[in-house]
């Protein structure tokens, strides 16, 4: 007896085929998906039915790059350039308002906007991340996590000079609580950390086998000034340190070239893309196109919202394509299917979980997300796959499943109080705006 039978509508299963299943049916036992295909003849017994009612359900997005905490600066500082952003309002603002208990606050809200659009797993990166860790334990999404490096005074570590020991802590304790919940090495950018410590970190992920993070060749100026400084672009002058291999996440990767292409190629990093972050910095548009035809995994991000100013995912591939479209003059790029991918199985396989999650496969978490089509702007369905990039919003999500478990049913989450979450952080906004 399954614990789960679902049928009655669509199922995009972003398996290695992109198998596309109409009146399909998935059941599910102990967590895993033993099923997914065409409808049988009759219903297996099962403990729990989920009628569709002719809605699409596809994997849990991937959200491959977030700050979690800083939704308690969503729309604080916007219509800046990023370093001016950076400098003169967010790390001022990080210094005075980021201790645990706010960014516990911030992480607990931005695991229901993500758990309520469809995001069933998210890379993050911050600081007090066990607060971050804390909230996706109590709310039930999964994640990589990363404790943040930086080479100032940072909340949390305010002696630098021991911040790869407190990242190693943070390591050494979350690596042992939950299999949901893997910790990761994130510093922050080859701007604001040494070589020297650039390479601790480095070092220290590869003693534990997690992922490590970086910001990377973001901006122009970050270019223009790396090439100025060392004679090398932001990804060559990571390469030369010995930081990239196929556990290193890239995250914004804007201001390549082709050698830079070369060596993310041959060294097997992965890319996280920020479109819409990007798009509001005015950073520039990453050459994405390029990284999928050479083979280099690439996920979709949504960055923070404190930058952009959304966690939704599902905005986030929309966006996306259409910015490539437009800045290229070709309506064929990044294409519905591939926009999916990116946010599905390219998202897993960029935090190396993609043998568990990022498709509906048999033997995979039975980590699936339903989108109710009964509403006027998803009528009619001629492309279910379409749909999902160009039509479907997060507040689309009805019911979100992750191992097995229902988090979100009939748009209500499970066992989460969203009422005080939103009041908690709307009380710390009046303050974080009275300075």
């Amino acid at each position: 007896m399954y614990d789960y039978v679902i049928h009655n509508g669509t199922i995009v299963s972003v398996d290695e085929n992109f198998s596309i299943f109409e009146d399909g049916l998935i059941c599910v036992l102990e967590g895993k998906i033993s099923y997914v295909g065409k409808k049988k003849d009759s219903l297996p017994k099962a403990r729990n039915y989920l009628d569709l009612n002719g809605s699409i359900v596809m994997p849990g997005l991937i959200n491959t790059h977030s700050h979690i905490p800083m939704t308690i600066f969503r729309g604080l500082a916007d219509d800046l350039p990023l370093m001016t952003w950076l400098n003169e309002h967010i790390f001022p603002a990080e210094a005075t308002h980021i201790r645990p208990e706010t960014a516990r606050k911030g992480s607990l809200l931005g695991c229901i906007e993500m758990l309520s659009s469809g995001t069933t797993t998210v890379c993050d990166g911050y600081f007090h991340e066990d607060e971050a860790c804390n909230a996706l334990f109590e709310t039930g999404l999964k994640g990589v996590l990363g404790q943040g490096v930086i080479d100032f005074p940072a909340p949390g570590v305010p002696d630098p000079s021991k911040n790869i020991e407190y990242v190693a802590d943070y390591l050494d304790k979350w690596l042992t609580i939950s299999p949901k919940i893997k910790p990761s090495v994130f510093c922050h950018s080859p701007y604001t950390c040494s070589e020297n410590t650039i390479r601790k970190a480095k070092e220290l992920a590869q003693s534990k086998g997690v992922l490590f993070q970086i910001h990377v060749s973001e901006t122009k100026f970050e270019f223009d000034n790396m090439v100025k400084e060392n004679g090398k672009s932001p990804i060559s002058y990571l390469d030369s340190i010995g930081v990239l291999d196929k556990m290193t996440l890239l995250h914004h990767c804007t201001w390549t070239n082709e050698k830079d292409i070369d060596i993310l190629k041959r060294s097997n990093a992965k890319i996280s893309h920020n479109a819409s972050s990007n798009m509001k910095l005015a950073s520039g548009v990453a050459p994405v196109t390029s990284f999928l035809e050479e083979g280099i995994v690439t996920g979709l991000g949504t960055d923070g919202p404190a930058s952009n100013n959304t966690l939704d995912l599902f905005l986030e591939m929309n966006i996306a394509a259409k910015l490539h479209k437009v800045s290229s003059l070709d309506p064929t790029l990044l294409n519905a299917e591939e926009m999916v991918k990116m946010a599905t199985i390219n998202g897993a396989k960029a935090l190396g979980l993609d043998l568990e999650t990022g498709s509906l496969e048999v033997g995979k978490c039975a980590d699936m997300i339903v989108i109710d089509t009964n509403k006027p702007h998803l009528t009619p369905v001629y492309n279910p796959v379409s749909h999902l990039v160009y039509a479907v919003k997060g507040s689309d999500v009805s019911t979100v499943m992750i191992d097995g478990k229902l988090k979100m049913e009939n748009n209500e989450l499970k066992g989460i109080d969203s009422e005080k979450i939103m009041q908690d952080v709307s009380e710390l906004s009046k303050i974080i705006k009275n300075g």
